[in-house]
């Protein structure tokens, strides 16, 4: 799978219902630099983190609806 697939997968996944920080880490954090996911989404201002949650941008919510 590539990277903009695995992203779109994970707002996709961050949309389905509220997510924490520690959970959505715990899901697709990485230590290997090579997968990337969560820290991409970041960077492309897709994802951001308010109060404990991680929540879907503007541009987020547009990529990640069907």
């Amino acid at each position: 799978m590539d990277t903009k697939a695995q992203i779109l997968e994970l707002l996709r996944w961050v949309a389905e219902r509220p997510r924490t920080y520690d959970e959505t880490i715990d899901a697709w954090g990485s230590h290997c630099p090579r997968l990337t996911i969560w820290e991409d989404a970041i960077d492309e201002r897709l994802l951001r983190v308010e109060r404990g949650r991680v929540v879907l941008t503007e541009s987020g919510r547009e990529l990640a609806s069907p």
